[in-house]
């Protein structure tokens, strides 16, 4: 674990200043991109990229085989070991030399992906129960979340409400994005599963660059190995 990670500290508070400026100003979304370029990163780094997936479906699928208290475990890592893709991503692209065990350094910011986790799910769930279209707007508004968390640790409330209110001004063109994300693991899971194997990865690549590109990594943080 890196100095000063502290994965059981609540986050931090982030100046909203340029996060403001970003929603004043609005942004464009240029889902093409994204995925063209997700998947040359993939192709680049396709073999530890599809190996930490297997070890997450290995992970995941074996703790939920087990009884309630295996289930919880896995609820608890999930967060982690997803998040592990951005700091691995995010480490590259600042230039920074990437190892395998950098996907793990997720669990650096465990107790803020946690909370995000289930405020998020709990209140996308309370939004389908009421009129569905709540729910939904929520799912896709929080969609760089866990990203903020990562690369700013960013406490999990301000990463939520930052990420609902960046989504919002171009929601209906993010919702689209997230869709075609859908589509490609839909796919990836009818080639027998094995296919998800590239297709999840690859979307995390994309979610990746869509966030560099929209929002913009922390000015120097990645490249000066102070995550």
């Amino acid at each position: 674990m890196e100095p000063g990670a502290k994965p059981f500290d609540f986050g931090i508070k982030a100046d909203p200043a340029p996060f403001g400026k970003l929603i004043e100003d609005g942004y464009e979304v240029n889902m093409s991109d994204y995925l063209r370029e997700g998947w040359e990163i993939f192709r680049s780094r396709a073999g530890e990229l599809i190996a930490y997936t297997v070890i997450i479906a290995l992970v995941t699928g074996a703790l939920s085989r087990m009884d309630a208290i295996g289930s919880l475990v896995s609820t608890l890592v999930s967060g982690p070991l997803y998040a592990g893709y951005f700091v691995y991503l995010f480490m590259m692209f600042e230039g920074r030399d990437v190892r395998f065990g950098d996907f793990f350094k997720g669990f650096n910011y465990f107790l803020p992906l946690l909370l995000a986790s289930f405020v998020a799910g709990f209140l996308v769930l309370v939004g389908m129960l009421l009129l569905v279209l709540p729910g939904i707007y929520l799912a896709v508004g929080y969609f760089f979340a866990t990203m903020l968390i990562v690369d700013y640790r960013m406490d999990f409330w301000q990463a939520m409400e930052t990420s609902r209110k960046i989504v919002t001004k171009n929601w209906f063109q993010i919702f689209v994005f997230t869709l075609v994300l859908f589509a490609l693991n839909l796919l990836g899971g009818l080639a027998l599963l094995v296919g998800l194997f590239v297709t999840v990865p690859l979307s995390f690549c994309a979610a990746a660059v869509a966030y560099r590109d929209i929002v913009g990594l922390q000015a120097g943080m990645w490249k000066s190995g102070e995550k």
